[in-house]
């Protein structure tokens, strides 16, 4: 057998071999055999890791980590979505216009004589619903659903203010505001003892129905109504 000096030797045999060959001219074995693949390690021989990827790939790896992030952005949609729709509607309540919408119908649990609920929505302040006393309240019914932006107050008997004084005025009102899925949103209105008009912000989706409750007033004695000059509801046009 003729030598071939230049050739690497096999590595089974020793035999040298030319260039280029794939297997052994003396033994046939294989001249560059196969790197032996790395054992699994042993979670990957226990069920059901046996059946996946050979380790080493990347595969199970990545998979894993797509199925993570997956995962967490269907959290993270979840915890925020309602949050995110919350800003949004924020942002364009404050970049949009902003009308006044008046209600289809006005109730009041109670009203002094000569100053029913209907004065407190009849556009102008020189009337007034006259609450007997604190606890008191005047509803506000929608035709329509609404996105309500803010509700504004006058109180007090005139918008002079000696006049303003000799009469009794809300100074704290809790308004619930009814949606119409039936959801209630409660918000305290405090309201600065003096005449001119007194606004609270809101930003409330699918608004129906608005109830002002009269919690506390100033000036009250000899039989004199707490008086609510006019309340106003604003929509987002």
């Amino acid at each position: 057998m003729d030598e071939e000096p230049d050739g690497e030797p096999c590595p089974s045999c020793g035999t040298n071999n030319r260039p280029g060959r794939t297997f052994c001219r003396n033994c046939a074995k294989p001249l560059k055999p196969r790197a032996q693949a790395a054992p699994l390690p042993w979670w990957r021989t226990r069920w059901p890791f046996d059946r996946r990827v050979r380790a080493g790939s990347g595969r199970l790896l990545r998979g894993t980590l797509i199925a993570l992030v997956i995962a967490g952005l269907l959290v993270a949609g979840f915890l925020l979505i309602p949050a995110g729709r919350y800003v949004v509607e924020d942002v364009r309540d404050k970049l949009g216009g902003a009308g006044e919408i008046s209600p289809a119908r006005v109730s009041a649990s109670a009203a002094a004589a000569g100053h029913p609920a209907k004065a407190a929505v009849d556009g102008v302040t020189n009337t007034y619903w006259g609450a007997p006393r604190t606890g008191d309240a005047l509803t506000a019914e929608f035709e329509d659903p609404f996105r309500l932006v803010g509700v504004t107050v006058h109180t007090g008997i005139s918008k002079k203010p000696e006049v303003f004084q000799k009469g009794a005025r809300p100074t704290r009102a809790v308004l619930l505001i009814t949606t119409k899925d039936g959801k209630r949103h409660e918000k305290t209105m405090t309201l600065a003892d003096k005449p001119g008009e007194q606004t609270l912000r809101t930003g409330i989706s699918d608004v129906v129905s608005i109830r002002f409750t009269v919690r506390e007033a100033a000036g009250q004695g000899g039989g004199r109504p707490i008086a609510l000059g006019e309340i106003e509801y604003f929509k987002r046009t």
